[in-house]
């Protein structure tokens, strides 16, 4: 068992998050109890959410109170390939679209309970539609409004579209 206060860097998955709780729980083979995941912290990474099953690797402290995500160093999205939860065969677009090169976006809103938001690429007063589907293939669970995100847009046939949502920083540092 590590010592209380000690910080170690750990692999795991995450076990749930709800943003609307702001925490969820990590789980990890290197530490013996879930790991609590603070919205704060998932922030200070870019994100507001994160997918149920999303690989994670994170700093974690260890303390009298349990296991404390510390900082995030990275997220992987859950192969939804594999599972059941695939995308839908009604989806309101085609989902062979690429979409163009990762662009800094904020999210105008999103409704999770509706499936679908808007967001606007930096520069572009155009509204990008996005699925709560391709949220979900990118690795997110929900977004906020004014968040800032990187989007890849294609042109579906109702308009401009996300195909894949990612970080802030991620988009930032494809579009140098």
């Amino acid at each position: 068992m590590q010592n209380d206060g000690e910080q170690i860097a750990v692999e795991g998955h995450v076990k749930w998050f709800d943003p609307g709780k702001g925490f969820g729980f990590v789980v990890s083979a290197a530490v013996s109890t879930d790991i609590l995941l603070h919205a704060n912290v998932l922030r200070n990474f870019g994100q507001s959410s994160v997918l149920d099953g999303a690989a994670i690797r994170l700093t974690v402290q260890i303390t009298t109170r349990g296991a404390q995500a510390v900082e995030i160093l990275s997220i992987v999205a859950p192969d939804l390939s594999q599972s059941s939860d695939r995308l839908p065969e009604d989806m309101p677009f085609d989902t062979e679209l690429i979409g163009g090169p990762l662009a800094p976006a904020r999210v105008k809103w999103f409704d999770r309970g509706k499936g679908f938001g808007f967001a606007n690429v930096f520069g572009n007063s155009d509204d990008v539609f996005i699925h709560v589907e391709v949220l979900r293939r990118s690795g997110l669970a929900d977004l906020q409004p004014g968040e800032a995100v990187g989007l890849r847009v294609a042109d579906g046939k109702r308009g401009k579209l996300a195909t894949e949502v990612t970080s802030w920083e991620s988009a930032s540092e494809n579009s140098d």
